[in-house]
């Protein structure tokens, strides 16, 4: 099956290991993603908040990309990437005006035609086939994580058609379940880890870091899973910074869903590049001898 992949900025950059994770085990699933040409940044950050043209523009120029190669579905890993291009889709579809006025400067019109996927939209897809449980040989026992969705992924300015549940989502659970892995509940999966904040409002971002920290712990969790770059990296990144602060004594792996598939499959810590983690990410999986 192939579907066009749009990864974004973030993808080529701070997180270009979750871009590489997302094409080995999408590849192992029989998902070939075909990256669209040319494409541009969306515009999630500096563009949704200061120029609204822009925000729709931006995203728009990307859809028409992907539109102008057949391909019926576009997945987009990225949780600011994939919100700012589904609501830049909906802007569209709501307002002919913007659409033709954007269309007349793209080589590429956009014509609405394409579905618009979330990674886990994807993924999803494999455990209803089947396909994710006849690939995974190896379950995941004695992981016992919390499903991290952030506030991005379910949370829209606009009616979307949204595909999980809005404040309890359960798409990782799911894919975990898959795996062999029971996510633990709790009661901070859709909240905000401060984003950019945790450069420019360090202590607000840590005071956010520390109270999805504090509950994890609280019940039990070993690690996160989590699809949005910005919260791997917050979550990863500042974890030492915010636990010493706040005084969190113990420290948690922050691993990408697409890791732990790639782990089931049979793929080694180095091919994920798990072992690139602030936080250490094999030590966990070593003692529950899953490496």
């Amino acid at each position: 099956m192939d579907i066009a992949y749009y990864p974004g900025c973030t993808l080529k950059a701070s997180a270009r290991m979750y871009d590489l994770q997302n094409k080995q085990v999408c590849e192992a699933l029989g998902i070939r993603l075909k990256e669209i040409e040319d494409w541009n940044c969306c515009g999630a950050t500096s563009a949704g908040k200061i120029n609204d043209f822009l925000a729709v523009a931006m995203p728009a120029r990307n859809l028409g990309i992907a539109e102008s190669t057949g391909l019926a579905e576009m997945v987009i890993p990225c949780s600011a990437c994939y919100s700012r291009t589904l609501v830049a889709q909906q802007h569209l579809k709501n307002n002919p005006d913007l659409k033709a006025e954007i269309n007349e400067e793209l080589a590429k019109k956009v014509q609405g035609t394409i579905k618009v996927s979330s990674i886990l939209e994807v993924l999803l897809q494999t455990v209803d086939s089947g396909i994710l449980a006849e690939k995974a040989g190896r379950m995941l026992k004695g992981l016992k994580p919390v499903c991290y969705y952030g506030c991005i992924l379910t949370r829209f300015p606009i009616s979307v058609p949204v595909p999980d549940n809005v404040e309890n989502p359960q798409a990782m659970e799911t894919i975990l379940k898959a795996l062999g892995v029971k996510a633990l509940d709790w009661s901070y999966k859709t909240d905000c880890c401060g984003a950019s904040a945790a450069v420019n409002d360090k202590e607000a971002a840590n005071n956010m870091m520390a109270k999805i920290m504090r509950d994890a712990v609280a019940r039990g969790a070993n690690c996160f899973v989590v699809t949005c770059p910005m919260c791997q990296m917050n979550m990863d990144a500042f974890q030492d910074e915010f636990c010493r602060e706040k005084g969190i004594a113990e420290r948690l792996p922050v691993y990408f869903l697409t890791e732990l598939i790639g782990l089931a499959m049979g793929m080694s810590v180095e091919d994920m590049q798990i072992d690139r983690h602030f936080v250490n990410g094999t030590a966990l999986l070593k003692e529950l001898n899953l490496v």
